[in-house]
């Protein structure tokens, strides 16, 4: 039976590896120690070997779970981009979704821009930016919003 477990800890090991998360990790604790339990004290209680796996599962799950999502929620650093959502900007190349072309100039700098709304906007349109999508700025018209109010 202590191979069984041991069996179980390596294949359990290996799916961890092949993993970004950490999935099954708390399951190999549990075989290896339940496979030396196997070993040596519990030879002959098969149903004891499995409450030591799943308690010891448990207990090492409920301890170093805190610690790995601490490690795991790292603070994003914010770019620069960032500060440009909710400014206004001039379009100096026509937006067209469908064609994938558009420019936009805000505070010196040009961006690549798509509507938010999917329609084609004129060059010399003052445009609110509404959000950063990779390299692109989504934008809205301004006249749209003042409509909408």
């Amino acid at each position: 039976m202590p191979f069984i477990w041991l069996g179980l800890a390596i294949v359990l090991g290996i799916i961890e590896i092949c993993t970004s998360q950490l999935v099954s990790i708390w399951f190999v604790i549990g075989a290896f120690v339940t496979a030396v339990c196997a070993a040596t004290f519990l030879r002959d209680y098969v149903f004891l070997q499995v409450v030591v796996f799943l308690a010891v599962s448990a207990i090492a799950l409920l301890l170093t779970r805190p610690v790995v999502k601490r490690l795991r929620n790292f603070n994003k650093t914010k770019t620069n981009s960032d500060r440009n959502i909710g400014k206004t900007a001039r379009v100096i190349a026509d937006i067209d979704n469908t064609s994938a072309t558009g420019l936009v100039e805000v505070d010196g700098s040009r961006w690549s821009a798509r509507s938010s709304t999917g329609n084609k906007i004129s060059a010399g349109t003052t445009v609110l930016v509404e959000e950063i999508q990779g390299v692109k700025l989504i934008v809205t018209p301004i006249e749209n919003l003042e409509s909408e109010e």
